[in-house]
């Protein structure tokens, strides 16, 4: 019944097996990739006319973790996976980068790819085995696929490339000097397509080595997959690519002069207004078949890119008038919002982002519920693109998978700077809006963010800025590498490559290529010229903020630490939780107990942290012997008194400790609710306390001695 076809190969520690014939047999490609016990099926269908007028290839990459993988049930009301996480819109993404380039141009027909975690061992991350998966499955499906390619996860660890770290290693890779590295990098056999990185200041030296590493890494898998579509490959889709040479002739002649006119003007919104009005002017001269023409759009992309590719690779003056090294006028400022705890801004060119820093306490972690189990991050990133950042109008929702992948590649470029949690026991927001988008807002945002850090006291470990790379390559060799790239920049070259780090080092990379790869040797200048780019940036931004504010904001909690024994907890929490309610009641502070006994204290007013220190102290710290305590009488009997002197910790007082006169009942100089001085003298055989007052100066609480006494 079913005609399974299984290759598998040793990859690393664990054998890689491909299957398909089993599953999903409708679909035009499925495959089940397993790495370990760790397995992804991927399935891939499209359409085999396209829509009538589609001027752009409608790819659709999803991919989804399903809890009975890991043998979990979901959290929540609803007990079901529901809309997308963070981690499954990332690697949808991660999916989709390197396989988009890779159809054959002009290929415009609905594609959908679809990737399910099938099982999850906890040991080896689903995202590879995705990876890998879709590349086997598209290239047995017969759609015109110009792969496959292949993919590998690559950590550095004590000066070592390690290739597909454990899930667990990257899970420790924060404030641990082990692990340096999660670098996933993937290429075809030749060149590499797609790399995205946290790093904790590596060199470009050691990052380029990452990516040859990884790169050299995957060639078993694509020789694999080769082998594994020579068995089970579906006969190639009948498609040829467009020819629409004649249209383009048509469009260059009718738009090409004005076309060029608008691409000398520097200011973006003007520039954009001339292009449309090159297009208009174009469309005018054309006639009511060729306006229907699907490759319309097509035909005036290619004469836009060809004017902007054309004067960069002949040695002109890019757009804005820059050469290819030059890093646009930036204005840096801090401190712009009165009520927030830190604030930025960050203007380079026409690219701006408003970036805003608040500090919370424990209860303000993000729980996260995952495959490999639940975690907590005390740093969060939002990255907002609203419409009119670019002079558009259009629906506002949430995140999108731009919006989510932009904010955590910022992420990853900040989070190798922050303090160890025992350091700085706060959790931290850093939210930025892009104001202006001209290039590069996601290097902004790293920008912004650590200047909005700064401002708002975050004790980074050092400033990081980011610059982004662009890519003009010609089928004949020629290429040019540029600093700092613009958005038509972007949408017309070849290349996106984004890099943030320090003044010592990287701590993100990511690239992004529209053509089939780039070589180390292209890759290698695209790093120098971006060190050289980012330690100018780091200088302008130094000029606003050069290191960390030592003060809070006014409006800013403050917080405190305290350890106290784990078998005290008990104690300081209360039965049903009534005393802890208490202390935070009477405090008016907020307080977090870790179950390793550290509690957090916070607070704007010092003084209510004092006094539920205070409180939580009294609780749980012992007395000592020798001390002179303050407290209060709390009950009189005819051998002495009972004093409160230590939290709720009652002492008695002996008649003959009071005063050096001789008493005959406590009462002559003692009443109830009084506030005395007093010392432990000691415990007695059963533990109680015992205290004197006769060798303690009741107005300064100083100890008198013998012969004071006498």
């Amino acid at each position: 019944m079913f005609n399974v076809i299984r290759k598998s190969i040793q990859w690393g520690n664990e054998t890689l097996t491909l299957e398909t014939g089993k599953i999903a047999r409708q679909a035009d490609g499925s495959v089940v990739a397993t790495l370990g016990e760790t397995s992804v099926m991927a399935n891939v269908t499209f359409a085999k006319e396209p829509k009538p007028g589609q001027d752009f290839f409608p790819l659709t990459v999803h991919y989804q973790e399903k809890y009975y993988a890991a043998g979990k049930i979901p959290g929540g009301f609803f007990k079901r996976e529901a809309r997308p996480s963070e981690k499954e819109t990332l690697t949808a993404r991660l999916i989709d980068r390197p396989i988009r380039p890779l159809f054959v141009p002009g290929f415009k027909h609905e594609v959908l790819v679809m990737c399910t975690v099938l099982s999850h061992d906890l040991v080896n991350d689903p995202d590879m085995v995705a990876m890998i998966a879709t590349s086997a499955a598209l290239t047995i499906s017969g759609v015109p696929f110009m792969g496959p390619i292949g993919a590998a996860r690559v950590g550095f660890s004590n000066g070592a490339y390690v290739l597909n770290p454990e899930v667990q290693d990257m899970d420790k890779l924060r404030n641990n000097p082990e692990q340096r590295l999660d670098l996933v990098v993937a290429g075809t056999k030749d060149a590499v397509m797609m790399v995205e990185s946290e790093a904790y200041e590596l060199s470009e030296e050691e990052m380029l080595g990452a990516v040859k590493f990884g790169h050299d890494a995957m060639q078993p898998v694509i020789d694999m997959i080769i082998d594994f579509a020579e068995d089970s490959a579906k006969e190639p889709f009948d498609f040829q690519a467009p020819d629409y040479s004649a249209l383009y002739a048509k469009v260059k002649a009718a738009a090409e002069k004005q076309m060029r006119a608008a691409f000398a003007i520097k200011d973006k919104q003007e520039r954009t207004t001339a292009i449309d009005a090159a297009r208009a002017a174009a469309k005018a001269a054309l006639s009511d078949e060729e306006l229907a023409n699907a490759n319309l759009g097509s035909a005036f992309k290619k004469l836009e890119s060809s004017i902007l590719r054309g004067d960069i690779i002949n040695g002109g003056a890019r757009i804005d008038g820059r050469d290819n090294k030059t890093v646009r006028p930036i204005v840096a400022e801090v401190g712009i919002l009165p009520r927030t705890h830190g604030s930025a801004l960050f203007t380079r060119g026409e690219t701006q982002g408003l970036v805003v820093t608040t500090l919370g306490t424990g209860d303000d972690e993000q729980i996260v519920d995952a495959l490999h189990g639940n975690s907590r991050s005390n740093f969060l990133l939002h990255y907002n693109f609203p419409p009119y950042s670019v002079g558009e109008v259009g629906r506002v929702s949430g995140p999108g998978r731009r919006e989510i992948g932009h904010g955590k590649l910022a992420w990853r470029a900040l989070q190798a700077v922050l303090p160890a949690a025992t350091d700085f026991p706060y959790t931290v927001r850093v939210v930025s809006e892009i104001t202006e988008s001209n290039g590069s807002s996601s290097m902004a945002s790293v920008c912004g963010g650590s200047l909005s850090m700064m401002d708002a006291g975050v004790p980074l470990k050092a400033p990081v800025a980011g610059v982004a790379m662009g890519l003009i390559l010609e089928d004949d060799g020629r290429y040019a590498v540029l600093t700092d790239i613009l958005g038509d920049e972007d949408h017309l070259g070849d290349m996106d490559f984004k890099v943030a780090g320090t003044e010592a080092g990287i701590t993100s990379l990511q690239m992004d290529i529209k053509v089939a790869g780039i070589t180390p040797a292209i890759m290698e200048q695209a790093l120098a010229q971006a060190k050289d780019g980012r330690l100018h940036i780091l200088g302008e931004m130094a000029k606003a903020l050069a290191a960390g504010r030592q003060e809070f904001s006014a409006h800013a909690p403050r917080i405190e630490t305290m350890t106290i024994p784990t078998d005290k907890i008990r104690e300081v929490i209360g039965s049903g939780g009534k005393v802890i309610r208490e202390i935070v009641e009477v405090s008016g502070a907020k307080v977090d107990i870790n179950d390793d006994g550290v509690i957090k204290i916070a607070s704007a007013n010092s003084e209510s942290i004092k006094k539920a220190y205070d409180m939580i102290w009294s609780i749980v710290a012992e007395p000592e012997e020798g001390k002179i305590y303050t407290g209060k009488v709390v009950k009189l009997v005819d051998f002495g008194a009972f004093v409160n002197f230590f939290g709720k910790r009652d002492g008695l007082v002996h008649v003959s400790q009071i005063s050096k006169q001789r008493l005959k009942h406590p009462n002559e100089i003692l009443t109830e609710g009084q506030e005395v001085k007093v010392k432990l003298l000691g415990f007695d055989d059963r533990g109680k306390v015992r205290l004197g007052m006769r060798m303690v100066d009741q107005t300064t609480g100083a100890e008198i001695s013998d012969s004071d006494e006498a």
